[in-house]
């Protein structure tokens, strides 16, 4: 894996003021993927969508930790849910 892919968590606690304490809980709980090279600890870059969507729920409207464990949960079942809603309307195009 290319480092220049990885964003270092130190940067991420200064580019959005959040504290380490609230990234490795988030790495604690499986909602983010901590990546260590070399003794630093990174995040790629293509799970940045994810950790600021999370970092909003949990700053600007308060949400807990368990609380975004719940919502993480559904918001991942509801896309599948879709997933499988176009796979079957894809199924059933070939049958009209």
């Amino acid at each position: 894996m290319k480092t220049e892919e990885l964003i270092a968590t130190e940067e991420l606690c200064e580019r959005y003021s959040v504290e380490h304490t609230f990234i490795r809980s988030l790495y604690n709980s499986g909602l983010i993927e901590v990546i260590t090279v070399e003794k630093r600890e990174y995040v790629h870059c293509d799970k940045m969508a994810e950790f600021e969507k999370l970092m909003r729920l949990h700053y600007d409207l308060e949400i807990n930790l368990e609380g975004l464990e719940a919502i993480k949960h559904l918001l991942d079942r509801v896309n599948e849910l879709k997933n499988q809603n176009i796979a079957l309307k894809n199924r059933l195009g070939l049958y009209e």
